[in-house]
C-alpha cells in the first residue's frame, strides 16, 4: 500500500480525480459526486457558468465568451484553481458545510501509477485548497483492486487493467502492494479519436460534437466483434461544404481503426506479464484479468484480451467506480491487512 490501513482509516473523505468524471465518496455516507470533470467559465468575467453534465453538454455549443475547460487531463490535476472552483460546487454547499465541521479534517485521493512528484503535489494541493488538514495518496491501481473485491492483501497474484479516458494501466498485485505495472498513454479519448480520424479520412466527415461518444455512434452495439450489421450509418458535417450529411460506414473498417490503438494496450499487458515471476503467472492463469474503468465497457474488447492471451478476462461489476469505492472501504474499515504470527524463536 501507498500508506497504511490505520491512516486512511483516520480520512473522512476520498476522492479521485479522473480525466473524463470526478467522484467523491464521504466516509459512513457513500458515493456522494459522479459527475464529469468539466466546468464552463465566462472568460470576460471570470465567474463559472455550469460544472459537471451541464458543462459537459456545452462543449462545442457556447459563444466565444464562454470557454469550456477540463482542469484535469491524464489523471493528473493540470489546473489547481479550476479543479478546486469546480469540485467545491460540485460538492454543494450543505456537503461543505459538514466537511468543514470536522476539527482535522482528512482527505485520500487516488493517483495514477508512477505519477511524478509535481502530479502527486498538484492533487495533494487540489484538496488542501477545499480545507483538507492532510492528504493521503493512494495507487489508482490497489484502490481499484480493492473496489471490485479482488484479494489484494492474499499472497496469490491478482492481475488489475484499469481502462481510463486518457491512460490504461495494468498491475499484478501480490501481498496488498504492486509487484510489475505499466502505463499506457492510450484510453477511451484516444479510440474515439481512432474513430473520429477514420471517418474524417475514408469519408470526409466531420462528427457534429466531440461530447458525443462517437465509437457509440459508428458501432451500434456491433463493438469489436465480428458479428452484427456490416453497414452503419452515421450523420455529421461534410468537410468540404460544411452542410449535413450521411454515409454508409462499413463497420469492419471501423473495427480495424480501433485496433489500431489498442495493439499498445496489448503490448503494455504483454510486458507485465514477461515481467512477472513464473509462480504468479501461474496464479494469473487460473483467476484472469480484472477489467475497471469506464473503457472496459468497450464491446469486444474484453474478448480481444483472452485472444492475445489465452487467460480468463472478467468486467468488474460497476467498471466505472471500483477506484472510489475501494477508497471508501479501505476509509470505512472494511479492508484486513494480512496478519502474519511472529515466528517464535
Amino acid at each position: 500500500m501507498t500508506v497504511s490501513l490505520e491512516q486512511l482509516r483516520r480520512c473522512h473523505v476520498a476522492v479521485d480525480l479522473g480525466a473524463a468524471r470526478t467522484r467523491v465518496y464521504v466516509k459512513g455516507v457513500g458515493l456522494v459526486v459522479d459527475e464529469p470533470s468539466v466546468a464552463a467559465v465566462n472568460t470576460r468575467t471570470g465567474s463559472l457558468i455550469a460544472v459537471g453534465a451541464l458543462a459537459e453538454q456545452m462543449t462545442g455549443r457556447t459563444p466565444a465568451y464562454i470557454r469550456v475547460v477540463r482542469p484535469v487531463s491524464g489523471g493528473t490535476v493540470v489546473d489547481i484553481d479550476m479543479a478546486q472552483r469546480m469540485l467545491r460546487h460540485l460538492l454543494g454547499e450543505k456537503l461543505r458545510r459538514q466537511l468543514r465541521r470536522k476539527p482535522r479534517l482528512r482527505a485520500a485521493a487516488c493517483t495514477p501509477h508512477d505519477s511524478d512528484p509535481l502530479a502527486q503535489r498538484a492533487t495533494v494541493e487540489t484538496l488542501v485548497g477545499l480545507g483538507a488538514r492532510r492528504v493521503e495518496l493512494v495507487d489508482t491501481l490497489i484502490a481499484a483492486a480493492v473496489g471490485c473485491g479482488l484479494p489484494v492483501e492474499q499472497p496469490t497474484a491478482t492481475m488489475i487493467m484499469v481502462c481510463g479516458a486518457a491512460t490504461t494501466q495494468i498491475a499484478v498485485l501480490s501481498l496488498g502492494s504492486i509487484v510489475t505495472a505499466v502505463r499506457i498513454p492510450i484510453g477511451g479519448e484516444a479510440i474515439d479519436q481512432a474513430v473520429i480520424q477514420h471517418l474524417r479520412q475514408h469519408h470526409e466527415l466531420m462528427l457534429p460534437s466531440q461530447s458525443v461518444r462517437p465509437l457509440q455512434l459508428a458501432l451500434r452495439g456491433n463493438g469489436l466483434t465480428l458479428g452484427g450489421p456490416a453497414v452503419t450509418e452515421i450523420h455529421g458535417r461534410d468537410v468540404a461544404t460544411g452542410l449535413a450529411r450521411s454515409v454508409q460506414v462499413d463497420t469492419a473498417a471501423v473495427r480495424q481503426a480501433i485496433h489500431t490503438p489498442l495493439t499498445a494496450v496489448l503490448d503494455g499487458l504483454g510486458k507485465v506479464l514477461r515481467d512477472c515471476p513464473p509462480d504468479l503467472v501461474a496464479d494469473i492463469a487460473d483467476s484472469g484479468i480484472m477489467m475497471v474503468g469506464g473503457s472496459a465497457l468497450l464491446p469486444g474488447f474484453d474478448q480481444m484480451l483472452r485472444d492475445a492471451t489465452g487467460v480468463p478476462v472478467h468486467i468488474a461489476e460497476r467498471p466505472d467506480v471500483c477506484s472510489v469505492l475501494g477508497l471508501g472501504a479501505m476509509l470505512d474499515g472494511m479492508v484486513q491487512p494480512l496478519v502474519l504470527n511472529p515466528l517464535a524463536g
